[in-house]
């Protein structure tokens, strides 16, 4: 049961989320501990967000430092750490403009925005945008009505017209849809909410070898794929592709609200103007000092070598799960984002993995998506098996 005075307080808010009846209070690491103190190993971090874990000593210090010295103020005024947070994140994304948000969503409604405008001001009469069927980009107005799951979009329609939806790693399909009102395609990767769906090399090729012969934008949502959770700082460049605008979130202040969009410069100098986009606490310097420290740890403590050291282990686990139960269909996925399909409704598994110390979060088709914080070692790997293993002896 959820501790009484937590469940009071309930009652106060919007029950818009499907929680878990456990109330946590702390965490340390790859666990966090609820308010009776029982462990859970986590799995699921916070949605791809706590990249380095919890309770970061490092990163928690530099945050305190930075909130004794001052944590907002207007846009108006320049700060020394939107600045160097910005050049840190153009190296590692290989842009040359970044936008500071709060969320990945206003993140993915930037880039959107971005893409109008740049069409806008090059008078090419172009607004419409192509998605991927079983994509999730948020839920602003914008951001859902390129998401590819009726269930976001219906009970908010009419939304934003001119959006299409194309089958994801479908090349034909995609250049179906193309016409002469195409300003941006926009994709993950590698599609968290949708089921772990990893693109093929020829469908990434072909999306930027359609971008630029039709003089469209690509738009690579890289908030929940990105930062090093697939073996390349971000999804794209393991394909060795280069979008016009990437959006980034969540694992790049490890849990302080921060997000970002960045565009070439190309794609700059014809986007948005003074006036045309704003977000009052968008690039603050408590998130900006937070982005900076994260990539400093991320380079000094040789995350994305981990990653690649790791995740095979990962991998080789799942494989040998799927080859054991009957209930698996199969493992999806890449590097340290990964997914099990089961051909059973996975709600039950979920409920019961929760019950038994892990966090795992479920995805659409009935998978359950792995996204642990990515300083896991080998020896959390198999406590998440054998916990997971536990709860499948009763189901499957």
């Amino acid at each position: 049961m959820v501790n009484s005075k937590i469940q009071a307080g309930e009652e106060n808010l919007l029950h818009v989320y499907n929680r878990f009846p456990i109330a946590l209070d702390h965490g340390n690491g790859m666990y966090v501990y609820d308010t009776d103190g029982k462990e859970y190993l986590d799995f699921a971090a916070g949605f791809a967000v706590t990249g380095l874990g919890y309770n970061n000593k490092e990163l928690n210090e530099t945050l305190k430092e930075q909130v004794d010295k001052i944590y907002h103020i207007s846009n108006l005024y320049y700060h020394e750490n939107c600045g160097e947070a910005a050049a840190a994140l153009n190296k590692i994304t290989g842009m040359d403009r970044v936008f500071f948000t709060n969320s990945g969503s206003e993140a993915n409604e930037g880039a959107l925005k971005s893409a109008r405008r740049y069409a806008y001001t090059r008078q090419t009469g172009k607004y419409e945008f192509i998605a991927m069927e079983n994509s999730f980009h948020g839920r602003s107005f914008g951001a859902v009505s390129v998401t590819g799951h009726d269930s976001y979009r219906e009970p908010f329609e009419p939304l934003v017209p001119g959006v299409h939806f194309a089958k994801f790693n479908n090349l034909d399909n995609v250049k179906s849809l193309v016409n002469e009102k195409t300003c941006a395609i926009i994709l993950e990767p590698l599609q968290g909410e949708g089921g772990i769906n990893l693109a093929t090399q020829e469908f990434m090729e072909g999306i930027r070898q359609i971008c630029d012969e039709k003089d469209i934008l690509m738009i690579c949502d890289e908030v929940q794929c990105g930062m090093g959770r697939t073996g390349s700082m971000f999804a794209c460049q393991g394909f060795g592709v280069k979008p016009d605008i990437i959006t980034v979130a969540k694992a790049i202040g490890n849990g302080i609200p921060v997000g970002a969009f960045a565009m070439t410069k190309k794609v700059a100098e014809y986007s948005l103007k003074q006036g045309d986009h704003g977000a009052t606490y968008g690039g603050n310097p408590l998130a900006c000092t937070a982005v900076k420290k994260v990539l400093e740890i991320f380079e000094k403590e040789h995350i994305l070598d981990h990653v690649n050291e790791i995740s095979p282990y990962l991998t080789k686990r799942l494989d040998e799960m799927t080859e054991k139960w009957a209930c698996i269909v199969q493992r999806k996925g890449k590097g340290l984002m990964q997914g099990l399909q089961f051909n059973i409704p996975v709600g039950e598994i979920n409920k019961r993995a929760v019950e038994n110390g892990l966090l795992v979060i479920q995805a659409e088709g009935n998978v359950i998506r792995f996204v642990p914080p990515l300083i896991l070692e080998e020896k959390h790997i198999d406590e998440m098996v054998e916990k997971l293993e536990q709860v499948l002896m009763g189901l499957c």
